[in-house]
């Protein structure tokens, strides 16, 4: 049963009569998913059973991104919330703990892994981006289609359950086909330098090393020192890196850095390395995503 604020009573009850006129009432449970990568996850797990509601736009960066009051709203009124965890969303915080001291039902997905750990010359933490293992994403399945059966009413469990299988199958033949892909790389080719510490899930199971990052942080939200670009320089030409990835959103930011601060002229791959696209763009599913990554690293390091 959806949970509400009592200061939204009078807003909701007008927002509900605006709807009976238009026809546009949603009966459904509402599942709240802070990610839209966990989003598009979701929905392949519960079809139109629910309401899923995703809070990051396509394009997004999810460790920056923050929500509109009435979207606030939303998260405390779901059957079950959905977040990535790990200290990913570090703009929503707050309105997670709030969703849950509410008495929301929350799942964080990153509870279902196992943890790696971004490394720098002088810092390290939890790495919040396990999706880029599909071993990983099969565990966020699997915890993802308790909670529902769990805590959202009304879901046919014969139809989550039919869901989940599907979807796993198909995260699971992902796998299979990125190891295939990421065999054709040469052994002296397999190092991997990105804008920051985004794949080490995807090193570790297929075999690639981090060497390093311009920002030496698993989050966009620091900031790379004179220091640290000056150890980035040196790192990529000791290990004889050509290719630098980023994110799609931002690649030509990471040419300058490089050029202008270090001195390395390297060429620059974009990725789709934390959000989905919007329809039609290359990504627009996480599927598609990993696929769409996977040709373009391979291509990259080849």
């Amino acid at each position: 049963m959806r949970r509400g604020l009592p200061a939204l009573a009078g807003l909701l009850l007008i927002a509900g009569g605006v709807a009976g006129c238009t026809g546009a009432t949603d009966d459904r449970p509402l599942v709240v998913v802070t990610t839209n990568i966990l989003g598009d996850v979701v929905g392949e797990l519960v079809g139109d059973q629910a309401e899923v509601r995703t809070l990051m736009p396509p394009g997004a960066d999810p460790h920056s991104f923050e929500v509109s009051a009435q979207e606030a709203a939303r998260m405390r009124e779901a059957d079950l919330l959905v977040a990535n965890g790990l200290g990913l969303e570090e703009g929503l915080l707050a309105h997670v703990e709030a969703a849950r001291d509410d008495g929301v039902p929350v799942v964080e997905a990153g509870d279902a892994v196992d943890p790696v750990q971004w490394v720098s010359e002088d810092d390290s933490g939890l790495d919040p981006h396990f999706w880029t293992d599909p071993q990983q994403v099969l565990a966020v399945v699997d915890e993802l289609s308790v909670a529902l059966a769990e805590h959202v009413d009304g879901i046919d469990r014969d139809r989550l359950a039919a869901g989940t299988e599907r979807y796993r199958g198909e995260v699971a033949e992902l796998d299979v086909w990125m190891s295939a892909q990421f065999a054709q790389i040469p052994a002296d080719r397999r190092e991997l330098v990105t804008d920051h510490h985004v794949f080490g899930y995807l090193a570790d199971r297929f075999g690639l090393t981090v060497v390093g990052a311009v920002i030496p942080s698993g989050s966009t939200l620091a900031s790379p020192s004179a220091g640290d670009l000056e150890e980035l320089a040196r790192t990529i030409r000791a290990a004889g890196v050509r290719t630098v990835f980023a994110d799609s959103a931002q690649p030509d930011r990471l040419v300058e850095v490089l050029a202008e601060h270090a001195g390395v002229d390297v060429a620059v791959v974009p990725l789709f390395t934390e959000s989905l696209t919007a329809d039609g763009g290359g990504a627009d599913t996480y599927l598609r995503m990993m696929r769409a990554n996977t040709e373009a690293i391979v291509g990259g390091l080849r």
